[in-house]
């Protein structure tokens, strides 16, 4: 049995991804396809525009919530003045 022999029986008709990742060339492709498609859908998800919108739209609140503190802050403090003004006409 010479060389020639022994490399006969060797199948060199397997493709790269036959030879590396035991897949058809198509599978191995949908397999990409596929992985891809689902990190850009879980992209959209974290990132994508409805939580951007949700993201704005608590920014927008947290701003209305600071002013709406500042004008209680104001009116108690109106309120404040005026009880003790009373307060201190009735101790009279």
């Amino acid at each position: 049995m010479n060389n020639e022999e022994l490399f006969e029986g060797i199948d060199d008709t397997q493709s790269i991804t036959q030879k590396y990742f035991g897949l058809s060339l198509t599978k191995f492709l949908m397999l990409v396809f596929l992985v891809f498609a689902t990190g850009i859908y879980i992209g959209i998800l974290l990132y994508g525009t409805n939580s951007l919108e949700v993201f704005l739209g608590l920014q927008d609140y947290e701003e209305y919530l600071q002013s709406e503190i500042q004008r209680l802050r104001t009116e108690n403090a109106e309120l404040q003045k005026e009880y003790f003004e009373l307060k201190e006409i009735s101790a009279k």
